[in-house]
């Protein structure tokens, strides 16, 4: 029973069989066949002497960056939830899509099959365009998925489940189940057991149900897929109501363990321990206590809890679990998590905390977060990062002194960077140099390049000095009264004066855009928010809906303070952007009730 990705699939598998390398990537939701289809897909691989290479010890980016050059011919590399190796910190993800790019570029170690699946959220993040102004976090990686990207549907159109129906009809009773049982065509989530997992914890009892919810906003809060059992049981004392506690007994939590590690359909369990080693494939993030059982919550229920919780903020009792159980790398995850939330307090904790540990890039982090609040301890803690090797920080360090005319501290900072093989680095320093013209620069810069094999950066760099050339002919003076008032232009006309170097002529552009939007704010209040929220709310259906009830509400409604409590709680990162506007009608809202962020509960916090 084929569909249409397994067609595309199909046809692929035929050009790698014939000699051309190829690269895919099936996007979908859980359990909708996305492993399985891959893995049908190669089996006529298999027949003519192929091999399979699946990265993953000790991490999975980790080893797909080591040993990738020592991939050959007829090898199909198998990046099962590609996004362990394109979100691996400190560049390692823009290095392992640079990797892949010129392994399926090297014709001397071809044919190769590179097959990875991602969820679509993690498929819209990397091939979304920055904003402008903005650092690029995964360019590389939007170049490599570019074209290369298969949707794989939710559910069953009607040709797949008449096609179905022939197999069921032939003698397949289970499939046959699942077509009389399947809502909205999602055979492949219910022969996976999804619709049993969403009953099982719909109705499960009070105690399991609390670890479940702490599970679940673990997880859409970016804690690793193993959570430690110290955590789920500090957490879940925020998620039962007074009733619930009081009837809680003695052994509460090894009852609501068991019950929640009951399997369901195919072998699922809401909630599973975990049995394997600590170093294994399945456990990406080291735990502070490797002893202390950790448990993994079910794809299915994760995504479900994604967007079930997606307007809740989690309790007390989880932040401070968070801070008392995790480990350092998750600690950064929750801490950003808390940031997008406006929980700035519990932000600040939970840096401190992984900083305490050690964790350098936890350092950086705490110095972005302090450069307004405490600039004396930011930049010291940036030096302190600094010195530990931490490219990041270099980079953040060398933007800070960009600003204050710094230029040649800045330079010595992105040369850092770069020699340690930090790729946004490269990147923003060939920007510079082109500019400047410093042909002794741009040749030390690319042959590093070149000596480490990565030949495209030729390329790049003469379609790079193309570029330079042709914006170097515009009128710049003359497109503010040719653009009028259209402020999208003129952002994009200040993007790519940023991208050739020319700081100054970016800076005049937005200059020419704050004074667009301060006379439209003169002339009519309204408009001029309502043009900024059209632009963070662009295909977010959700977040336009309730920007349109604030402007509705207007300024003295109390009801506003409602509206943007469920924008900060969704955690959405355009949120923060709506809430740093420099808007009047804002003001009231916001910055001088809760001038020290929220607690959990949405009330304000107590200054910090």
């Amino acid at each position: 029973m084929t569909r249409q990705h397994d067609d595309e699939l199909a046809a692929l598998v035929s050009e790698a069989g014939l000699g051309r390398s190829q690269l895919a990537v099936l996007v979908g939701s859980s359990s909708t066949g996305k492993t399985r289809a891959c893995w049908e897909a190669v089996q006529p691989l298999a027949t003519q002497g192929w091999r399979l290479w699946h990265p993953f010890d000790p991490t999975r980016a980790e080893a797909a960056l080591a040993d990738i050059e020592r991939v050959g011919c007829r090898t199909v590399v198998w990046l099962n939830e590609a996004q362990h190796y394109f979100d691996a910190g400190s560049g390692l993800g823009e290095r392992i899509a640079s990797a892949i790019h010129s392994l399926l570029t090297d014709p001397k170690r071809g044919p190769v099959l590179v097959l990875g699946t991602l969820w679509p959220e993690y498929a819209n993040a990397y091939t979304a365009l920055p904003e402008p102004g903005r650092t690029d976090p995964h360019a590389h990686v939007r170049a490599l998925l570019s074209g290369r990207l298969i949707a794989l549907p939710e559910s069953f159109d009607g040709s797949a489940i008449k096609n179905a129906q022939s197999f069921s009809v032939a003698g397949d009773l289970q499939l046959a189940h699942a077509l009389h049982h399947a809502r909205d065509g999602k055979i492949t989530q219910f022969l996976a057991g999804a619709p049993e997992l969403v009953r099982r914890y719909e109705s499960a009892l009070p105690p399991a149900r609390a670890l479940l919810h702490a599970a679940m906003d673990a997880r859409r809060l970016g804690v690793g897929p193993l959570i430690p059992v110290g955590f789920l049981e500090r957490a879940a004392e925020g998620y039962f109501n007074e009733d619930e506690i009081d009837c809680l007994g003695d052994n509460w939590l090894e009852q609501a363990l068991a019950d929640s590690a009951r399997s369901v359909h195919g072998n699922l369990a809401p909630l599973r321990r975990n049995r394997h080693s600590a170093q294994g494939n399945l456990a990406p993030y080291a735990q502070i206590h490797p002893s202390s059982p950790t448990y993994r919550l079910a794809d299915y229920l994760e995504q479900y809890g994604r967007y079930e919780r997606r307007l809740l903020c989690p309790p007390t009792s989880f932040w401070q679990a968070a801070l008392d159980h995790l480990h350092p790398v998750d600690l950064v995850e929750v801490a950003e998590g808390a940031g997008r939330r406006y929980r700035t307090r519990w932000a600040h904790q939970l840096l401190q905390r992984a900083v305490e540990a050690g964790h350098v890039p936890a350092i950086t982090q705490l110095a972005w977060f302090l450069e307004v609040i405490d600039p004396e301890r930011s930049e010291l803690l940036y030096q302190q990062a600094i010195d530990a090797g931490d490219t990041d920080a270099m980079i953040l360090e060398a933007q800070i002194r960009d600003l204050d005319e710094d230029i040649e501290g800045a330079y010595e900072l992105y040369w850092r960077a770069a020699d340690a093989g930090d790729i946004t680095a490269l990147e923003l320093l060939s920007e510079r140099l082109e500019v400047c013209e410093a042909v002794e620069g741009i040749t030390r810069l690319y042959q590093q390049r070149i000596d480490a094999k990565e030949l495209r950066y030729l390329a790049h760099l003469t379609e790079w000095r193309k570029e330079v050339a042709r914006l170097k002919e515009v009128d710049w003076s003359s497109r503010r009264s040719q653009d009028g008032e259209r402020v999208d232009v003129l952002l994009l006309l200040a993007r790519w004066r940023t991208e050739v170097g020319d700081r100054k002529g970016a800076d005049w552009l937005r200059r020419a855009v704050n004074d667009v939007r301060s006379s439209a704010t003169q002339k009519s209040a309204a408009p001029a928010t309502r043009d900024i929220f059209s632009d963070i709310s662009q295909g977010q259906p959700e977040l336009r809906m309730w920007l349109q009830e604030l402007r509705d509400q207007g300024v003295s409604s109390k009801g506003a303070d409602r509206i943007i409590l469920n924008v900060v709680n969704s955690g959405n990162i355009n949120a923060l952007h709506l809430l740093h506007f420099n808007v009047d009608y804002l003001k009231p809202h916001f910055i001088d009730i809760w001038p020290f962020g929220l607690e959990p509960d949405g009330s304000p916090s107590e200054p910090w």
